[in-house]
């Protein structure tokens, strides 16, 4: 038998347990203060453990930032949950895809947070009882058992060894509908692969779970029209109900877009809590933070954390390339970096009787 963890386990629920979630979507980081440099100079060692250990818990958490994709998913995820709200049947949803390291995840568990936070609310005490937003990933191979599985796991009901899967999906769907859910997020539907049994039957459990459970669905996944989701009549009825919002990494070609990118790192180094960091340092090295990370949020994300928390650590309380050289990013990122490395032309050398000339 499957069972939730115990309540002083809590603060270790994954996003996709309800008291996980309940702590994601109300729990703010909070931006601890800086002390005045002569105290800050002062601290004994055993002071400036205590107190970094705030700040290297911020920076691991830093705000997320309101990018294009954050602001599209958010504006068309709220416009359909109102049009969805008196619907019988034939609700809309919404498809997020793209890139991995792109904000998919980022956007859709913002949109669910937002909702959740708007319900609570405009509901006030009346909110209690209910559960507006869950949060689910699709596992790898997935059936359709697997699936309903998942919701139960995020509700918390007890999974009795040998339960059937109508059995599973009739009680995920009585206690949704009884919590009025009004969002279901559902992460990682890549690995639904329509082109295996499987994986067609687990498509259309997701579809009849969006038909019993009155919300609006909201898929997110790596390349979805690659994978397959759409293709054949399954496809079809897919494509038909869901609005499709791409992820791109950030471009770097035009002025608008270098502009675009330059915001984006301004609006990362303002949240930063250091001593000695210069405002306006990273901006500053807009070309190079594109370069590492290929423009992807995810992976810039990592690198300004990671060179935040080295600068605590260190001491040195700024961040600058040299900090920023010695932090690794996920891998798609220094392949990339690697083969524009190879790619890149060499200078062309003057020719010495044009120097004479």
């Amino acid at each position: 038998m499957v069972t939730p963890p115990a309540a002083d386990d809590a603060e270790h629920n994954p996003l996709t347990t309800k008291d996980g979630w309940r702590r994601f979507a109300h729990d703010t980081p909070t931006c601890p203060p800086l002390l005045p440099a002569k105290e800050f100079k002062g601290l004994s060692d055993h002071a400036r453990v205590a107190y970094n250990e705030p700040r290297l818990d911020y920076h691991a958490r830093l705000a997320v930032v309101a990018t294009p994709t954050v602001r599209s998913v958010f504006t068309t995820g709220r416009r359909l949950v109102l049009l969805n709200r008196h619907q019988i049947s034939g609700r809309r949803g919404l498809i997020v895809t793209g890139q991995a390291g792109t904000g998919k995840t980022t956007a859709i568990t913002q949109l669910g947070r937002n909702h959740e936070l708007l319900v609570r609310q405009r509901l006030g005490p009346a909110a209690e009882g209910r559960l507006p937003v869950v949060y689910v990933t699709v596992p790898p191979g997935a059936t359709p058992k697997m699936l309903a599985i998942e919701f139960a796991r995020f509700l918390g009901l007890p999974i009795v060894r040998g339960e059937t899967q109508t059995s599973i999906t009739n009680a995920v769907c009585d206690l949704l509908i009884r919590m009025r859910v009004e969002l279901a997020l559902v992460d990682e539907i890549h690995n639904l692969n329509l082109a295996t049994r499987a994986g067609a039957e687990a498509s259309d459990q997701l579809k009849y779970l969006s038909e019993r459970i009155p919300a609006t669905f909201v898929l997110a996944g790596i390349d979805v029209a690659g994978s397959g989701l759409f293709n054949g009549i399954r496809g079809q009825q897919i494509a038909g109900r869901y609005t499709v919002t791409e992820t791109e990494p950030f471009a770097y070609g035009t002025a608008a877009q270098r502009q675009d990118w330059r915001s984006l790192i301004a609006s990362l180094e303002d949240t930063l809590q250091l001593h000695r960091h210069k405002p306006g340092s990273l901006v500053k090295l807009d070309r190079y933070l594109h370069e590492r990370t290929d423009g992807a949020i995810g992976s810039l994300s990592q690198l300004i954390r990671g060179a935040a928390s080295e600068a605590i650590i260190s001491g040195s309380e700024a961040i600058t390339r040299k900090t920023l050289e010695a932090i690794e990013v996920d891998q798609a990122a220094e392949t990339a970096r690697t083969e524009r490395r190879k790619t890149r032309k060499p200078p062309r050398r003057r020719r010495p009787d044009a120097d004479a000339a």
